[in-house]
């Protein structure tokens, strides 16, 4: 079982709820130890003063910010928690947002936010509801170890999930500190044909999100590194990048990764056809339909039609009624897709 790394209250409005702080991941990286080189002696690092060279205790140490060269101001931790009285204890929503209108750049790092005690799942349940229902994340601030964090909470199946933010002034401007970017007007390759080709490409290499099919590759090299070196062998030397695309092959090689993206797609297909075709030969064959799993179909049909006049908190309220798995991630056209299926397949088991 887990334990909280912070713990405090989340308040939106005159709502409170205690809750506790729990990691998100963890990092499965390889980590080596220091060695001095020839030997298996460890290399520790020690917090040594810098005009005696001795070893100072961690008890001994305390924080100084330089007001000038050689003058420090000193500062006591418990004086850093009198300056902002319940702040270290408090995540406090003062705003909502849509998620999309937040910029990549700003999110930092991620936890789960869970209640703190079977007594305040109703109100901790009320606002992850009300977050997942309005597609909003709540905009909160908290002090945690010594540092106050801009947050945003956001709702997921049965769980609210924290994701610290930087701060408006830590996110560097690209087009200050980049010099290579586009120049307006959009070059060239930005639109007309080649434009398509790159569409083409994207679509023929779209499909679902499956963290799963994802997997550290340069972690599996270390560890076989690792292995093979224990055991007295070698390992071969990894590929280099390849080369940059020459601007005059641009669209030989767009049309090359068009072709090879559908070949792989087309041979993953056949693969599951076959998967199928074998299963099928195992059972009896199916029975033919009738008027039932027709009027069953016609109800399917009209009734995405009528979803898809709804709107995305619309849609999420009846797949919350109709206890929809995964809801939370879905967008709006899969929420469709759900809503649609739940309802056919509600209108066989009633025929």
């Amino acid at each position: 079982m887990a334990r909280a790394i912070w713990t405090g209250v989340v308040t939106f409005g005159l709502v409170t709820v205690p809750v506790g702080l729990y990691t998100a991941v963890e990092d499965h990286t390889l980590h080596f130890h220091q060695l001095q080189r020839g030997t298996s002696d460890r290399i520790r690092n020690r917090r040594v003063n810098e005009r005696t060279g001795k070893e100072v205790d961690a008890a001994d140490i305390v924080k100084g910010y330089e007001v000038e060269e050689g003058r420090y101001v000193i500062v006591e931790p418990d004086e850093l928690d009198e300056i902002a009285p319940g702040r270290s204890q408090t995540i406090d929503i003062t705003d909502f947002v849509d998620l999309d209108r937040i910029e990549p750049a700003y999110f930092d790092h991620t936890y789960y936010i869970a209640p703190r005690g079977k007594e305040y799942t109703k109100v901790y349940e009320l606002l992850r509801a009300a977050l997942a229902e309005a597609d909003k994340v709540g905009i909160a601030t908290f002090v945690m170890r010594g540092r106050q964090y801009l947050t945003a909470l956001r709702a997921e199946d049965k769980v609210m999930i924290l994701q610290t933010l930087h701060w408006a002034d830590e996110v560097r401007d690209p087009g200050r500190e980049l010099p290579e970017l586009p120049e307006l007007p959009v070059a060239r390759a930005g639109r007309g044909k080649e434009l398509q080709m790159a569409l083409q490409l994207v679509d023929a290499l779209s499909g679902d999100w499956k963290p799963g099919k994802y997997h550290d590759t340069y972690q599996e090299k270390v560890r076989e590194l690792v292995k093979a070196k224990a055991e007295g062998q070698e390992i071969a030397a990894a590929q280099g990048p390849p080369q940059a695309t020459n601007v005059i092959d641009l669209m030989k090689v767009l049309e090359g990764s068009i072709e090879a993206a559908r070949s792989g797609r087309e041979a993953h297909e056949a693969g599951k056809t076959g998967k199928a075709g074998k299963a099928a030969t195992r059972t009896s064959p199916p029975k033919k339909a009738g008027a039932a799993s027709a009027r069953a179909r016609d109800r399917g049909t009209t009734g995405k039609r009528e979803l898809q006049r709804l709107s995305k908190a619309e849609l999420y309220q009846q797949a919350s009624e109709q206890d929809v798995p995964g809801r939370s991630k879905m967008s709006r056209e899969e929420l469709i897709d759900a809503l649609a299926h739940s309802g056919r397949r509600r209108g066989k088991t009633a025929a």
